[in-house]
């Protein structure tokens, strides 16, 4: 089962909700596209910033090991190093920009298509449902009594050394 994680837009000028048609649903975990293509695949995706800190970095890397004289197979292994980095963190990288977004959670499924079906299921039962008033919400929690027993490493309660 795949791990979705769903983001809402904020709303549009003349909007007073969001529009469904807009959520992103973000797949946890490694995407290989990342690794081979990292920054079309960054591209592809619209990350920008990401994009802009992908190249300043690998620039400043790369320089500055042939700065030091490193042999072009160890520069070649830290670049496939930092793709790989890339692949592995590529979700997270998605879902920090989409940081001013409204998360919706979570949401588990085998593909795309029944996470969004799962997803919308449960949000269109919320929003048909009334609110309920905080203080009929809230849980009631029963206290027990006290009792003179004390559970831990002391035998007795307030026993001064």
């Amino acid at each position: 089962m795949t791990i979705y994680t769903v983001h809402e837009p904020p709303p549009r000028r003349n909007q007073s909700q969001g529009d469904t048609g807009r959520f992103v649903f973000v797949r946890d975990g490694f995407h290989l596209w990342a690794v081979v293509f990292g920054p079309l695949w960054i591209l592809v995706h619209r990350l920008w910033l990401v994009l802009l800190c992908y190249v300043i970095a690998m620039a400043l890397l790369q320089g500055g090991l042939w700065a030091l004289g490193v042999s072009p197979g160890v520069r070649w292994i830290v670049g496939l190093l930092v793709s790989l980095l890339i692949g592995f963190e590529a979700s997270s990288l998605r879902r920090w920009t989409y940081r001013k977004w409204r998360s919706h959670g979570v949401v588990v499924a085998s593909d795309l298509d029944t996470a969004e079906r799962r997803f919308f299921n449960s949000y269109v039962r919320k929003q048909q449902t009334p609110p309920v008033e905080a203080s009929l919400a809230a849980p009631i929690m029963r206290v027990p009594p006290a009792s003179t027993d004390v559970i831990g490493l002391f035998p007795e309660p307030d026993l001064r050394r």
